[in-house]
C-alpha cells in the first residue's frame, strides 16, 4: 500500500523527499523503493518468493526506520488533540517498522502458509518428482 500511494502521489514527490533527506540519485530510489514495495507486497500477498523478496522489503523498513522514524521515538500513533473538527496525529515513531520486521522475519523463517504460491509449486514439484518412470505421462499423451 505504500508503494502504491507514492506512486499514485507522483514518483517525482517521493524522489524530492528523498533529496531532502540527503540521498544522492533520488530518482533512482525513487523508483526502487516503489518497486520493491509494490512488487514486494504483491509477492507476500500472494505467498510468491517470500523469503527472496522479504530481503529489500527488510532493507527499505530499517532504511525508513533509521532516517525517518527513529527521532520520532518508539510509539507509532501520537494524539495530539481531539477536537469537534477530528483527532490530530503527531509524526509516527518506529514502532510499525518493527512491527513488520517482525512479520517479515516470521515469514522468512517459517515460510509462506498452506495456500501461498510457494506451498502449492513446491508441492507439485515433489509430487511430479517422487513418481516412477512408468507413472510420468507419455510423450504421446502431451
Amino acid at each position: 500500500m505504500h508503494g502504491y500511494a507514492k506512486l499514485a502521489r507522483g514518483p517525482h514527490l517521493f524522489a524530492s523527499t528523498l533529496h531532502g533527506l540527503g540521498y544522492s540519485a533520488p530518482e533512482f530510489l525513487s523508483w526502487a523503493t516503489i518497486l520493491i514495495e509494490v512488487l514486494g507486497g504483491c509477492s507476500i500477498l500472494f505467498g510468491a518468493f517470500v523469503r527472496l523478496a522479504s530481503v529489500p522489503l527488510a532493507a527499505t523498513m530499517i532504511v525508513a526506520m533509521l532516517t525517518v522514524h527513529l527521532q520520532f521515538g518508539f510509539s507509532s500513533i501520537k494524539l495530539i488533540s481531539a477536537t469537534s473538527a477530528g483527532l490530530s496525529f503527531g509524526k509516527p515513531g518506529y514502532e510499525l517498522n518493527l512491527l513488520y520486521l517482525g512479520c517479515l522475519c516470521a515469514l522468512a523463517m517459517g515460510g509462506p502458509g498452506p495456500i501461498a504460491f510457494d506451498t502449492v509449486i513446491n508441492k507439485r514439484r515433489k509430487r511430479l518428482n517422487t513418481q516412477t518412470p512408468t507413472q510420468q505421462p507419455s510423450e504421446e499423451g502431451k
